[in-house]
């Protein structure tokens, strides 16, 4: 029987690549671990509570590791505290550094003095420097119109520090009007539109590149028209990063490259060196159309496909064919690494609904709202609930996907033209997908509980993602980080599933290394693990791996409690 873990340690934690072939035993690790953050750590710059929690971080060339993270709630001292931190791990002895929490005024435009409420999505940094960009969700930050007939605007926005501050870098006010008649803010505005029409917001994690310029998905409506696109914008050091425009990638109005159809998404992009990468569908559910495309971060830059929805397999028998590709994309400047599935072949999981997050969001799923029937809340004609008694919510819910039995990590390489085959399902791994319940409820207002806030504007639905990250080497060669599962046996869910992060070098198929999984001691990570601890869950992110640096989210449970 397998132990029952009663008590959680969450750490951060980052890892020096081992560059050695020395094989070690598979309970133990090839790479040398120091801890960045973990939950003996005080949060500045009070110093008052303990990190509890932590999303995947991203970690630039230096070393410098930048994370969102969370403590515990409750009496004497109030709320539980959220936010985003920093800390160089390239530097003896470092010091973490509080980049913004809930005590944190949001940068100008803010006439009403509010604070960030949470950081919706993990925070993202660039290769080369250390600037970062995040979403931020807050209470209105701007007050216009004349005495008694004021509005109040501004509830979600990405915010950079390329000159040390924070500054806003796109907002929801790209609409406001002052006592003049004028627009202060019309260069927050959507770029391509006609009138000024404000972005309502910005889903996924922004990325950040050259020092000064951000790249995000953005999300807006135009008359009776919802449409959403990608873009681009180079911040100056003036409070909402100067006053020019954004610059348009591609949108829903944008032809799919050598078609006659428009994107019906577009996926947040990933920049580095200059250059951004993104995914965009014709149907983001099922897609017949599409892929990933490059672009150049200049104005109206012209889009190269670089993997399509029909595109050959490599090292595939020559009868396979991509039918769908991940919207999670790596990029080093040169190297694509992302996500795909083909043949026809699924099998059938079942998905619960979550025990922890968001209550708002948990309620929903399990179908404890009355605002909703059965089918409006769950939104899929499959879901159904089981006679189980769940001690949380005294029913436990489920519905069920189909999921591709074939998929595989690979890495395209934008110089040679060349798509190279880091991992696949059964010869390597049983899955690649991992899925969670997330979005804003319906019946819920601005979803900034304390316990949530991890909406992204989008409806809530389940979501599925693969978990992977690239990284240059000499010339064509690569590094590729990602998460997979591999189980004892399968029966509409895992048995004995182990989750773990893995690290292959390319091009070629060479040896998967196992970075961490979790059959292993809690102490393989960190040594202020408990001595019976085990790994529970592991995560990565795009921009986990970058040159020697390797930073990875860990969750640890030990038996027994105390």
């Amino acid at each position: 029987m397998k132990p029952r873990y009663k008590k959680f340690l969450y750490l951060l934690v980052a890892a020096t690549v081992v560059t050695s072939t020395a094989v070690a035993d598979e309970k133990e690790s090839v790479f040398q671990w120091n801890t960045v953050i973990n939950n003996n750590d005080v949060m500045p710059p009070l110093e008052i509570r303990n990190f509890n929690s932590y999303n995947q971080p991203s970690v630039n060339l230096h070393g410098v590791v930048v994370i969102r993270a969370r403590s515990r709630g409750g009496p004497p001292l109030g709320p539980p505290t959220h936010g985003i931190y920093m800390r160089d791990m390239g530097q003896a002895d470092s010091e973490i550094v509080s980049i913004l929490d809930r005590t944190t005024a949001v940068p100008a435009p803010n006439n009403l003095g509010a604070t960030f409420v949470e950081t919706p999505s993990f925070p993202r940094i660039d290769m080369h420097t250390d600037t970062i960009a995040t979403r931020g969700n807050h209470q209105p930050v701007y007050q216009y119109g004349t005495e008694g007939d004021e509005t109040r605007a501004g509830t979600t926005g990405i915010y950079s520090n390329p000159y040390g501050e924070l500054i806003t870098g796109a907002a929801k006010l790209g609409h406001v009007v002052d006592s003049n008649g004028d627009r202060p803010f019309g260069h927050l505005r959507v770029p391509e539109e006609q009138g000024y029409i404000p972005f309502e917001v910005f889903p996924g994690a922004p990325s950040v590149t050259n020092g000064n310029i951000i790249a995000f998905k953005g999300n807006f409506s135009a008359g009776d028209s919802e449409k959403t696109g990608v873009y681009f914008r180079h911040l100056l050091p003036e409070a909402t990063g100067g006053s020019h425009l954004a610059f348009l990638i591609a949108n829903t109005d944008t032809l799919i490259p050598g078609t006659e159809t428009f994107f019906g998404s577009t996926a947040p992009p990933n920049a580095a060196d200059r250059q951004v990468v993104f995914a965009g569908f014709d149907n983001e559910d099922a897609p017949t159309l599409g892929g990933i495309y490059l672009a150049p971060l200049h104005y109206q830059p012209s889009l190269t496909t670089l993997i399509s929805i029909g595109g050959q397999i490599p090292g595939d028998s020559g009868e396979g064919s991509f039918n769908a590709l991940g919207e999670g994309i790596a990029f080093d400047g040169r190297h694509v690494g992302f996500w795909g599935a083909w043949g026809e072949e699924t099998r059938t999981l079942r998905l619960y609904c979550p025990q922890e997050g968001n209550k708002d969001r948990i309620a929903y799923c399990n179908q404890e709202l009355e605002c909703r029937d059965t089918q409006e809340v769950m939104g899929d004609p499959t879901s159904v609930c089981d006679d189980t008694t769940d001690p949380m919510h005294g029913v436990s819910c489920y519905t069920e996907r189909e999921v591709p039995i074939n998929q595989g990590i690979f890495v395209h390489d934008i110089r040679t033209d060349k798509t190279h085959l880091v991992a696949r399902t059964g010869e390597d791994f049983d899955d690649f997908l991992f899925w969670n319940y997330s979005g804003k409820p319906p019946c819920t207002g601005q979803g900034h509980s304390e316990e949530g806030g991890e909406d992204d504007g989008e409806s809530v639905r389940w979501r599925s993602s693969a978990y992977l990250a690239v990284s240059p080497g000499n010339g064509a060669a690569f590094r590729s980080a990602f998460k997979a599962r591999t189980a004892e046996s399968f029966d509409v869910t895992y048995v004995d599933p182990v989750d773990g992060i893995y690290l292959a070098r390319g091009p070629g198929r060479a040896r998967l290394l196992t970075v961490v999984d979790t059959t292993m001691n809690g102490r393989v990570l960190d040594p202020e693990a408990p001595a019976d601890s085990r790994i529970l869950e592991v995560g990565i992110e795009r921009e986990g791996l970058r040159g020697r640096w390797l930073a990875i989210n860990a969750k640890m449970g030990y038996e027994g409690g105390g």
